[in-house]
């Protein structure tokens, strides 16, 4: 099976998370998830409470944990297929981990595909790598995505060269299917 690296962190989104953890290895794909260290982290929930009680953003709640079999420190990114950015909390303080910004360069520099969804977008304007493209991000971080280069576009799904960018978690079923495209288009072979 090709394998795609998935980095967390406490404050990792569960939808953002668990739902390609679960939906890549249905399509042949072994996802390796990596952390700061090789731990359990605890997973959190997101999302903008119904009326009649109005948040401006969203709220967070305790969700599932996740194991991360390997640290950032020890990952050889050459061993894997894609690239799978969760969004969340996490990447606020994940993105100034200098392994895990390692890593995300290589994906790009060796044209491997790489998805990012919500706060991930953290990661890759920390790590130089969005500079001229097209993304998408959740609302509150198109900051993010234009001071790291990138034009930000208020759509479900965005694929710009092996890269492809969702909103949230809400936009999981197009980004999915975007992701394992660009996994099978560039070259990924299943057996």
């Amino acid at each position: 099976m090709p394998h795609v690296l998935m980095p967390i962190g406490d404050a990792s989104e569960v939808m953002d998370t668990l739902y390609p953890f679960f939906r890549l290895p249905e399509d042949g794909f072994e996802v390796v998830v990596c952390g700061p260290e090789a731990r359990l982290y605890h997973l959190v929930t997101h999302e903008i409470p119904p009326a009649p009680e109005r948040w401006d953003i969203t709220r967070e709640g305790p969700g599932y944990h996740l194991q991360a079999t390997a640290a950032f420190r020890d990952i050889r990114p050459e061993t894997f297929a894609g690239l799978f950015l969760s969004g969340g909390r996490a990447p606020e303080y994940l993105r100034y981990d200098r392994d895990l910004l390692r890593i995300t360069r290589h994906f790009f520099e060796a044209g491997k595909p790489v998805a990012a969804v919500c706060h991930g977008i953290e990661i890759l304007t920390a790590a130089g790598t969005i500079r001229g493209r097209k993304v998408t991000t959740v609302a509150k971080c198109a900051l993010d995505a234009e001071q790291g280069g990138a034009t930000y576009l208020d759509q479900p799904c965005v694929v710009d060269g092996n890269l492809v960018t969702a909103r949230t978690w809400h936009d999981n079923t197009p980004f999915m299917k975007a992701f394992i495209g660009l996994l099978r288009s560039l070259g990924v072979i299943l057996f």
